[in-house]
């Protein structure tokens, strides 16, 4: 079987002041298949944004290889990776455009990786797959397709991110922290929203939580990182054996 990602020999070294240099990401080697969810958990600095934005395109590897769908995009920049990847960012304000409206960012997402020219935006013709698609979430989305999204909450905006990253099937779905500014309950309704559209349309996923509670939840896989390196890659039956206090004696 083919890996959708591949990492080899990851290694990101960077600056760190007065001749020194640290290493953020320490010969990291993983495979992500189809239909994986892969939930990733590490204290600050254990390098799980860096692997996210290796992966994406938005660091340049200090040695090493990314292949995605069997490409080798190392050299590649995050706009060229898009046609494969969406992401969800931590902040509800960097997935969505404030002063468009729900519809035209949704529109605006249809074209993810696609080369952009000027043209009408034909929102009246995208309207009911627009108003089925919002619905799913249960929050009333479909009753502000032509809210500025600025007006939105951060749960609303969040979930629209989400909507947006998968609205054109990514071969690969970065989730970064996407709950992590929002109040528990949204959280959880949130989380509960990305399980169903991973499993609905069978996506393949990367997610980052600090959420020891979502990591035994969900996903079929778990990566615990520390120091720059993956030190536990679990599959779903090991996972179910695990208890919140095994984390807590993992990174101790």
């Amino acid at each position: 079987m083919q890996a959708i990602v591949e990492l080899k020999d990851a290694v990101k070294i960077v600056d760190n002041g007065s001749d020194e240099q640290k290493v953020i990401l320490n010969n990291v080697s993983l495979d992500i298949f189809e239909g994986d969810f892969v939930t990733v958990l590490g204290g600050n600095g254990a390098g799980k944004s860096t692997l996210f934005n290796a992966i994406a395109g938005n660091l340049v590897l200090t040695s090493g290889q990314v292949f995605i769908m069997g490409e080798n995009v190392t050299k590649k920049t995050p706009e060229e990776r898009a046609k494969y990847i969406s992401r969800v960012f931590q902040d509800p304000k960097m997935g969505t455009a404030p002063r468009m409206t729900v519809a035209e960012n949704l529109a605006v997402s249809r074209l993810r990786g696609e080369k952009r020219g000027l043209q009408l935006r034909n929102l009246s013709k995208y309207k009911d797959e627009f108003l089925k698609l919002t619905s799913r979430i249960g929050n009333g989305l479909e009753n502000h397709l032509d809210t500025p999204t600025g007006n939105l909450s951060g749960g609303q905006r969040q979930a629209l991110s989400l909507l947006m990253a998968t609205s054109k099937r990514p071969n690969l779905l970065l989730l970064d922290e996407h709950t992590a500014a929002l109040d528990p309950k949204t959280s959880n309704s949130l989380m509960e929203l990305t399980d169903e559209i991973i499993k609905n349309d069978k996506l393949t996923s990367l997610m980052i939580t600090h959420h020891m509670d979502d990591a035994l939840k969900y996903g079929n896989r778990l990566l615990v990182m520390k120091d720059g390196q993956i030190i536990q890659d679990l599959d779903s039956n090991q996972k179910s054996k695990l208890s919140i206090q095994d984390f807590y004696e993992i990174f101790e």
